[in-house]
């Protein structure tokens, strides 16, 4: 058995690094649908289709339990396959298997408190609102996803969302430094613009960002407080396995990687944010 990780293309990677060092007995698969990538342009229908198939494949070749490391697979497809796919699947597969998304830990981290939780609505007036910024693809943004979900924990959070269309498929592409600099800080600005001011927290909700997160710092106001999905979703699945031992992640420490697309060597750009030449297999 082992855990698999899905993603539209090497976003995901940043997560997969984290849960990799954070478990490091555990048997991976990593699978990049770069044969559909990006995601965040797409309908809904196309993103659940195409989630739903990569978490098949996943469960096919082994896993027991796939995270999608995707926020707009996570947005838009993650409760509907739990809901409506999964559980005719698992018992037609004959074993415990699950699909986990990044947004439910995001949120906990982001707010502090446990996705059970919702605030109390005494109508108090706020004397200060903490402005959190969301950097991501349209359709994580067309979700309302985070604004929902913060609010109903959070009155004293106000969040606002930047799309940003282009920059996952560039960093896909293994676009220069300076080109995707340059992205970055046109939306840094624009979210800038819209507020008056600069965010006090930011998220970078799309694990493509987390590769060129150094640029997102560099634009920001130096300190601005980042919120690492990476992070927040290795400690929610470490929780999770040892609340649930059905779920058996493997011990052998095997790592694949496989791709709807072109296999082999990976960009520059990922090999750097890796650390390593990393190499794909055909899915």
């Amino acid at each position: 058995m082992s855990i698999g990780v899905f993603d539209s293309g090497v976003g995901g990677l940043s997560v997969h690094h984290v849960l990799v060092d954070r478990l490091p007995r555990a048997d991976f698969i990593y699978l990049a649908d770069q044969a559909h990538t990006p995601y965040g342009g797409r309908t809904g229908a196309e993103i659940v289709e195409l989630t739903r198939a990569g978490c098949e494949r996943l469960f096919d070749k082994g896993a027991s339990l796939v995270i999608l490391a995707c926020n707009t697979a996570s947005a838009i497809a993650l409760r509907r396959l739990q809901h409506d796919w999964l559980p005719g699947y698992r018992k037609a597969l004959g074993r415990p298997v699950n699909v986990l998304g990044i947004i439910v830990p995001t949120i906990e981290a982001a707010t502090g408190l446990p996705w059970q939780h919702e605030a109390e609505r005494r109508g108090e007036t706020i004397e200060k609102l903490d402005l959190l910024g969301i950097f991501c693809t349209p359709a994580t943004a067309a979700s309302r996803v985070y604004e929902i979900e913060i609010d109903k924990r959070r009155e004293d959070v106000a969040v606002f969302c930047e799309p940003c269309p282009e920059l996952a498929g560039l960093i896909e592409k293994g676009a220069g430094a300076v080109e995707l600099a340059m992205v970055v800080e046109r939306h840094v600005e624009a979210l800038r613009a819209r507020l008056g001011r600069h965010p006090d927290r930011a998220i970078l909700g799309c694990t493509h960002y987390e590769i060129v997160a150094d640029m997102f710092r560099a634009a920001l106001p130096p300190g601005t407080p980042l919120i690492h999905q990476p992070k927040a979703t290795a400690d929610a699945i470490e929780a999770y396995l040892a609340r649930h031992p059905e779920y058996d992640p493997g011990t052998g420490g095997t790592r694949r990687f496989l791709t709807t697309g072109t296999p082999g060597l990976q960009s520059g750009l990922v090999e750097t944010f890796w650390g390593a030449p990393l190499v794909f297999d055909a899915a």
